[in-house]
């Protein structure tokens, strides 16, 4: 009996202690980290159970060409992410979208039309019918739903502005932002800005205009403040942008402070409560490691929750697992000379279901960022699949290849193959706010209240943008931090 307790006594003593542990290194955890930074808690340990952080930021330079078959920019939006980049250093490494990149397009009987994005241009517009244009014009005088209602984003946008604007602007688009269907998608989780329009303002056009005035007051009270453009962004609206050899160099430079506290190829195994917090366990090619922390954030998908162990610590961990993350294939195109005669003044094309064709829509890359490809090429992202088409990603390298040169050809006109190509699968993409999921993260925030210093991150909960992901890391910071001082 005396060995044993002696036997457990060493082990308890090699327990690693730590004040806060993040699980997975992805934007979400990353930006916690450099937060809490920020605050002065240095004592912040990292796992990461793939070989590298940044989780879908990935950079590929292929022959001179930068391929990025996840994220490829973001927008300034959020001024937790403005803070964020002058705090790293690096204003001077950030590249702006070219202006051809605002205008956008979108297929309609086999042509690309360009989305309207000004009344006057909405007007002249090819892209709907004078039916939908005065449908448009009628939406402010929609009575808005009640603040209990739940619709989804195809419910909610044919009772406002119709179906033909749902067909041609708003399943397109949801197919490009969340590769997901208007008719899964809960309006209130998903377009969040969407529904507090409505509830605010009592219409999507009347909000918007008032949104409009407060950046043109913010930027007009800043005056001399802001340099000779005294631009503000007081809403969703923004400028896109990316950096000096893409994404990963955001990813780099908040690795680098983590020096040994980032560990990666650290499979977590789960978590149970410790006297004095929660006890964390982890597995690599060595065997198992156990860490004690007061605080546990978790920034891992939605997917992985049912495989892991919580103790007493109740978790609805099944329906967490149940979100949906659809398959979507990136294919990448790069030409040293333009394949095509077509100009390219856009950040590029999505495609309605409407349409019947066998991609979701293809980014011009080298447009928005002209050194994404040599000097007088083209790159190009098409994706495939979805919810909308998750059967085509199964398709073999050479047959997706193939299906997007068609596609590519058909639409933009292209007749050469390209110089580089490459194809990246996410088996598991993007968590889909389907119904039911405001009910959902309100279970995971009473399953907070129940387990003090755990915190539950991840972008299935509070947007999935980068940008969405980078202010809830500020935020969960600040909570960290508070929980720790109290």
């Amino acid at each position: 009996m005396i060995e044993a307790s002696t036997d457990s006594a060493a082990r308890e003593n090699s327990v690693e202690r730590r004040d806060v542990v993040i699980i997975g290194a992805g934007v979400s955890g990353l930006t916690t980290a450099h937060f809490l930074r920020r605050q002065g808690i240095d004592d912040v340990l990292l796992i990461e159970g793939a070989p590298q952080a940044g989780g879908t930021i990935q950079t590929r330079d292929l022959d001179g060409f930068l391929f990025e078959p996840g994220p490829n920019s973001l927008l300034d939006n959020s001024p937790a992410l403005k803070q964020l980049i002058n705090q790293l250093g690096l204003d001077e490494r950030v590249a702006v979208a070219a202006d051809a990149a605002k205008k956008r397009y979108v297929v309609r009987d086999g042509y690309l039309q360009p989305l309207p994005m000004s009344p006057a241009s909405l007007l002249k517009s090819k892209l709907f019918s004078w039916g939908t244009k005065w449908r448009l014009a009628r939406e402010p005088f929609v009575a808005a739903a009640p603040s209990d209602a739940e619709e989804t984003l195809e419910q909610f946008v044919l009772r406002r502005l119709g179906k033909e604007f749902l067909q041609y602007a708003i399943d397109p688009f949801v197919a490009g932002t969340f590769a997901g269907r208007p008719e899964d998608l809960c309006v209130r989780s998903a377009f969040r800005r969407l529904w507090d329009l409505e509830q605010h303002h009592g219409s999507l056009i009347r909000g918007a205009m008032a949104m409009a005035k407060q950046r043109k007051a913010a930027a007009k009270a800043a005056g001399s403040a802001q340099g000779d453009e005294g631009e503000i962004q007081a809403g969703p609206s923004g400028k896109m942008l990316s950096f000096e050899g893409g994404l990963q160099t955001l990813v780099q430079a908040l690795v680098e402070p983590c020096g040994a506290d980032l560990r990666t190829s650290l499979a977590y195994l789960g978590i149970r409560r410790s006297d004095d917090g929660y006890r964390v366990t982890s597995m690599d090619m060595e065997g198992a490691h156990e860490v004690d922390a007061r605080v546990v954030l978790l920034t891992l998908p939605a997917h992985t929750y049912p495989s892991l162990e919580f103790g007493d610590i109740d978790m609805p961990l099944i329906e967490i697992g149940a979100i949906p993350y659809p398959p979507v294939t990136a294919v990448y195109f790069g030409y040293n000379k333009r394949p095509t005669e077509q100009p390219l003044d856009g950040f590029g094309f999505l495609t309605p279901r409407l349409e019947n064709r066998r991609i979701l829509g293809t980014l011009w890359n080298s447009v928005a960022f002209p050194d994404r490809a040599p000097e007088g090429g083209l790159a190009m992202t098409t994706y495939v699949g979805g919810m909308r088409q998750p059967e085509n990603t199964q398709w073999s390298d050479e047959e997706i290849v193939d299906v997007v040169y068609e596609e590519l050809r058909d639409l933009m006109g292209i007749q050469l193959r390209p110089d580089v190509h490459a194809v990246h699968r996410w088996e598991q993409a993007i968590p889909q706010y389907v119904m039911g999921h405001q009910q959902l993260m309100e279970k995971v925030d009473a399953a907070e209240v129940e387990a003090p210093g755990l915190f539950i991150g991840g972008n299935f909960r509070g947007g999935v943008s980068l940008g969405d992901c980078v202010t809830r890391g500020e935020q969960v910071a600040g909570q960290i931090a508070t929980f720790l001082r109290d």
